[in-house]
């Protein structure tokens, strides 16, 4: 029973990636999803949220560059992160927040 990430990797500034968050073991069907990062030597800060009925909530320092959907029957969330700058470099990890259950994260590096 796990949450598992995938599609971080180094991008040049400007460009754009499409994370991937997978439930292994169980469904997240009827479950509120967030994706959150860690830059380094910081906390943990939310970006944002998809409930179970496709609403959708960001933090503001997102505006409008980053965009997370769902498939509830692939049991899959999705962040799309555009433009990235620099600052946009640390760890991201999916929440699974009705569980309270966290993946273990997808390194996402734009050089700066």
């Amino acid at each position: 029973v796990e949450l598992i990430e995938s599609g971080g990797r180094s991008v040049q500034p400007g460009g754009s990636l499409r994370l991937s968050c997978v439930a292994s073991g169980y469904s997240t069907r009827f479950s509120d999803m967030a994706w959150y990062r860690q830059v380094p030597g910081k906390q943990r800060d939310w970006i944002g949220t998809i409930t179970n009925i496709h609403r959708t909530s960001y933090a503001d320092f997102v505006r409008g560059r980053f965009t997370i959907s769902r498939d509830r029957d692939q049991n899959a969330v999705w962040l799309q992160l555009n433009d990235l700058k620099s600052d946009d470099t640390g760890v991201y990890y999916c929440n699974d927040v009705d569980l309270h259950r966290w993946g273990r994260g997808t390194q996402v590096t734009v050089p700066g």
